[in-house]
Formats: structure tokens, sequence, C-alpha cells
């Protein structure tokens, strides 16, 4: 049973910066989509960043325009790992922070995600 598991939340001040991990084991997600939602309270589960495979084009990454610029979605296949590099971190980035793996249909679509993490907590706070 593939597992993924997430790691680096925490408070930070607006401005600040946080480098999320998550660890999957189980199976390998190389050439797979691996990504990034978030879900803050009372709002539903929302598209942050993912990075695509596919025989035609290798990896792809893909931002929210909320977060494009200052976020970074990253991966290293040898460590089955999936990171996303926070910046200039605002008071509408808290939330809590879901890994996803694998899947099919539209990347922005949390449905369409197979694996989840457990999500840790970002708060931006003074």
């Amino acid at each position: 049973q593939a597992q993924l598991v997430e790691s680096g939340g925490g408070l930070v001040q607006p401005g600040g910066s946080l480098k999320l991990a998550c660890v999957a084991s189980g199976r390998t997600f190389s050439r797979n989509r691996m990504g990034w939602f978030r879900q803050a309270p009372g709002m539903e589960r929302e598209f942050v960043g993912v990075i695509t495979w596919s025989l035609y084009t290798g990896y792809r990454k893909y931002y929210a325009d909320s977060v494009k610029g200052r976020f970074t979605i990253s991966r290293d296949d040898g460590k089955n790992t999936v990171y996303l590099e926070m910046n200039s971190l605002k008071p509408e980035d808290p939330a809590v922070y879901y890994c996803s793996a694998a899947g099919t249909g539209d990347y922005f679509h949390s449905a369409n995600s197979d694996y989840w993490g457990q999500g840790p907590q970002v708060t931006v706070s003074s």
C-alpha cells in the first residue's frame, strides 16, 4: 500500500519561507505526476502545483496563479520525494497542504489524484 508522508509545515511570518517535503513509500512514483494541494478552513481543496510526466514531454511543472513566482515544486525520484518551496508567504496562504501522487484526468482537480498525504499545517502570522 503506497503511503505519502509530508513534513516541513509550521508557523512563519508574512514574507517568510517554508519548504515542505513529501516522501512516498510502498511504490515508486517515477514517471507519475506528483503535486500539492491546499485546503483552508471552510474552503474546498485547491490546486497549488504539480510536476506531470508524459512520454512526449517528460516532466513539466504547473502552478496555480495565486502562487506562481513564489512557490517552486521539485522532485527527486531517487528519493521518491516531492518538495514545495514556498517563498514570500502571504496571509492568504495558510492552509493544510496536501501532497498528492498519481492519477488520471486534469491535474488541477483534487478528485483526480490517487494518493494523498496527511497534510501539514502552514500558518502565516506575525
